[in-house]
């Protein structure tokens, strides 16, 4: 089972993100009960509730999608480093993969330039996770 962790923050993109990410997943198998998607505030929720999905021992990979934009302020760089961080983190400790699906534009524009296309991180994330969990499934496989 698939969970994704989404968070609201410049919600007009991850919202895009979320539907890219699950549109991906389709093709696989990946919909209806074997997706579950939680939804945070913010990126720098994102860490705690990945967490929480890994420890439920629910998940088999989880996928964070979040959109943390350039302000005016360096308030930005000190929750994405620490957000990616600390989902690196979790992903170590917990065995339980946790794909990074969270952009860091420096505008807007580009924002939304990564929801489309080449640049659709969202798919990319998705896809992300369909080649670990294959992974991980082999490995487990080989170990007996």
């Amino acid at each position: 089972m698939i969970a994704i962790a989404v968070s609201r923050f410049n919600e007009e993109v991850t919202a895009q993100l979320l539907k890219n990410c699950q549109a991906a997943l389709v093709p696989h198998g990946f919909s209806g009960d074997k997706i579950a998607v939680f939804h945070v505030p913010g990126g720098y929720e994102l860490p705690w509730l990945c967490n929480e999905l890994a420890l439920s021992d629910k998940y088999d990979v989880i996928i964070a999608l979040g959109c943390i934009l350039k302000g005016a302020t360096p308030q930005n760089e000190h929750i994405a480093r620490s957000t990616i961080q600390h989902l690196h983190d979790i992903s170590i400790k917990t065995r339980v993969p946790v794909i990074l699906g969270v952009i860091t534009p420096t505008a807007y524009a580009q924002a939304v330039a990564r929801t489309k296309g080449a640049l659709d991180r969202g798919k990319e994330a998705a896809h992300a996770a369909l080649e670990v969990l294959k992974l991980r499934r082999e490995l487990k496989a080989s170990n007996g």
